[in-house]
């Protein structure tokens, strides 16, 4: 039997605008996480289940290994299900999240993710993956907690498969947008905003109109190209409506996007 010896492991840090209560609230409850990450349910206490709805078709399942408010939460998740390897010889994905405070009301979020595989492919490209992830996700913590603390999002969702890499995908759809870099106003689809931040495979927009929030964009490397997700996060009393009525025509959007950049289309649920 082959034994689950190969660590993987990163750490990410950063600094966040709030206390640690807020802070906490952003990142140990259902409403806090779906705000900022993805739609969760969670239940608060050592042993409770916990569950990310990764878009369609795609949920990630586990359970609170640690919760200790305002300063420590951890979880593990079954990673060998999520990615269709059902029985690999994993050890559970495990995600901690540690609070410090800091002067000046800020604090410093750690988060650790670790867990030990067989050094499989497919094994380190989840893991090559969900390091870039973790990364723009972070970035998403940030921005909420500087201008949205204790608001709980109406999420919004579209995503497709194009035929090209990543970055060519992004690259893509910030064209789409009329506007590039970091600090670039946008103005497109009704939506007028800022960038807060343009990478390679992500970019960040900070939504003033209609309702306000912000759209994530993440592109992942697949056997037919890439994977675009695209992520709302908004926020007062007429988010659900918009929510309602638009998110069809953003994922028609993005299909027409991708079509131009040679799409194979992979449509939501």
């Amino acid at each position: 039997m082959t034994t689950p010896d190969v660590p993987y492991r990163f750490e990410l840090e950063l600094t966040v605008t709030g206390t640690p209560e807020q802070v906490w609230e952003a990142i140990a409850t259902a409403e806090g996480l779906t705000s900022w990450m993805t739609p969760t349910t969670l239940e608060p206490q050592v042993g409770g289940a916990v569950a990310f709805d990764m878009g369609p078709d795609a949920t990630s399942h586990g359970k609170v290994t640690a919760f200790e408010p305002a300063r420590h939460i951890a979880y593990e998740e079954y990673w060998d299900t999520l990615t269709g390897h059902d029985g690999a010889a994993v050890t559970p994905l495990v995600t901690e999240f540690l609070i410090e405070a800091r002067s000046g009301g800020t604090c410093v979020v750690h988060v650790v993710t670790s867990a030990f595989g067989t050094g499989a492919d497919w094994e380190q490209e989840f893991w090559d993956e969900m390091d870039l992830g973790w990364g723009s996700m972070l970035d998403n913590l940030r921005l909420y907690l500087a201008s949205f603390p204790g608001q709980h999002a109406t999420p919004l969702w579209a995503g497709t498969t194009v035929a090209s890499t990543p970055e060519q995908s992004v690259a893509a759809i910030r064209a789409a947008l009329v506007a590039d870099a970091s600090g670039e106003a946008v103005n497109a689809r009704g939506v007028t905003g800022r960038f807060e931040r343009s990478l390679d495979r992500h970019f960040l927009v900070r939504i003033e109109e209609p309702v306000g929030g912000f759209l994530s964009c993440m592109s992942y490397a697949t056997e037919e190209g890439s994977g675009v997700h695209l992520q709302g996060y908004l926020f007062g009393e007429d988010a659900p409506a918009y929510v309602e009525r638009e998110q069809p025509q953003w994922q028609a959007w993005l299909d027409g996007v991708a079509a131009e950049a040679g799409s194979v289309k992979v449509p939501p649920g």
